[in-house]
């Protein structure tokens, strides 16, 4: 069973700023700013939204297909995708374009001054989930407008089962577009803020959202998430890390963890503490794509935190 990933991959280069950008930016200048940050500290990371979830999925031993557009600058990406074991048949290189990056820098406060460069994101509608074959689940994460408006409707023509995921592109689209996207979708998934938007933006609650799909999934971070469905509501409690490291990412681990409990037809509530477990393996490790641990760990891991073997 093969799941369908669609969405961003991107480099993430991350940078510290050893000071407060307060103490450089004067509020009243702000008009005329000009100012440079010395940043000895610097690491590039393998990210974009359906790299990280394909990565954690497989980790799993799913089979992730990540669907995405990158630039000429591809090959490390390509190449850890290959060590991993992971398909790369609908990853379309672009020549003339770079691969999508985000250049973040952050101060001593953890406040971050990111600046993101789409580049071949921006034609990612040139791929076609109809042109997959053999994948039996799917998901539509944040990416180019046209991809994500197109990926949803042909997942909906197929009849493969959809998580609309909306994440960091929920500025792109119109109140009549969010409610088309969940009535193609079988999930959506949100963080608690997404939500509160999603519902100011369609109209429609929490209850009237949970009536149009199988499932509305709310994540409120350390609070654990909240599966809405029409039938009533399952608090999913949060997994216990045992550091926090780095929580750049732990949403991604978490979709991966549902994708791979539905595919299986798990029930909710398990599919939901396997979401939350994978972000807190995820919480534990720097970057997105560092964390490394074998199925039966992650069982034993389940296990001990929930009081239960999974099935």
């Amino acid at each position: 069973m093969s799941a369908l990933i669609c969405g961003s991959l991107a480099y993430d280069t991350i940078m510290v700023f050893q000071d407060q950008f307060k103490n450089h930016i004067l509020p009243d200048k702000v008009h005329i700013l000009n100012v440079s940050f010395l940043v000895p500290r610097m690491r590039r990371e393998f990210g974009g939204c359906a790299g990280n979830i394909a990565y954690n999925l497989k980790l799993l031993g799913g089979d992730p297909i990540p669907m995405a557009t990158v630039g000429q600058d591809f090959g490390p990406y390509r190449a850890w995708f290959q060590q991993q074991g992971i398909r790369l048949d609908h990853v379309k290189v672009l020549d003339d374009l770079y691969t999508a990056q985000a250049f973040v820098t952050t101060d001593l406060d953890n406040n971050q001054i990111t600046a993101f460069h789409p580049g071949a994101m921006m034609r990612s509608h040139e791929n076609h989930v109809r042109d997959v074959q053999g994948v039996t689940f799917g998901i539509v994460a944040p990416d180019g407008r046209e991809a994500m408006l197109q990926n949803a409707r042909e997942f909906a023509e197929l009849g493969v089962p959809f998580i609309f995921d909306p994440g960091q592109a929920m500025p792109l689209f119109s109140s009549e577009e969010f409610r088309n996207f969940i009535e193609l979708a079988d999930y959506v998934v949100v963080n608690d803020y997404e939500s509160n938007l999603l519902q100011e933006r369609t109209g429609w609650n929490e209850q009237q959202i949970a009536r149009k799909v199988r499932a509305y999934i709310t994540t409120h971070g350390p609070r654990g998430s909240v599966i809405h469905t029409a039938d009533g509501i399952h608090p999913i409690p949060p997994a216990h890390e045992r550091r926090i490291t780095d929580p750049t990412g732990c949403g991604d681990a978490y979709r991966a963890g549902l994708i791979f409990g539905l595919m299986r037809g798990y029930d909710l509530p398990t599919c939901g503490r396997m979401a939350s477990l994978m972000g807190a393996l995820k919480v534990e490790h720097p970057g997105t794509q560092n964390q490394r641990f074998t199925y039966a760990e992650f069982a034993d891991q389940f296990r001990q935190q929930f009081g239960y073997a999974l099935p």
